[in-house]
């Protein structure tokens, strides 16, 4: 049973920085792309960041792009989401998946953590 569990997130404000973390388990890690994802209020989910499962390549939504990090650590079944310079708008629910980065379907799926921005 593959399970994803996410953390880090909480209460910041505007130009601050958040870690959010997503320990994998129940099936082989390594060999899954990573993604982040977010959902505001009333809003559809929307892509944030991808990681091949070697971590050599990664993509990400323009909105988050040279302040978002996407980083695994195989070793410890974790991907991580740094996030710097945070907006206002950053304010969502992020989640983590596991599936297949160069297709982009994501089979597993986390329960999320919330992040806020105040301004």
């Amino acid at each position: 049973q593959v399970q994803l569990v996410e953390s880090g997130g909480g209460l910041v404000q505007a130009g601050g920085s958040l870690r959010l973390s997503c320990v994998f388990s129940g099936r082989t890690f390594s060999t899954y792309g990573m993604g982040w994802f977010r959902q505001a209020s009333g809003k559809e989910r929307e892509f944030v960041a991808r990681i091949r499962w070697s971590a050599g390549s990664s993509v990400y939504a323009e909105s988050v792009k040279g302040r978002f990090t996407i980083s695994r650590d195989n070793a410890k079944n974790t991907v991580y989401l740094q996030m710097n310079s945070l907006k206002p708008e950053d304010t969502a629910v992020y989640y983590c998946a596991g599936g297949d980065y160069f297709r982009a379907k994501w089979d597993y799926w986390g329960q999320g953590t919330q992040v806020t921005v105040s301004s």
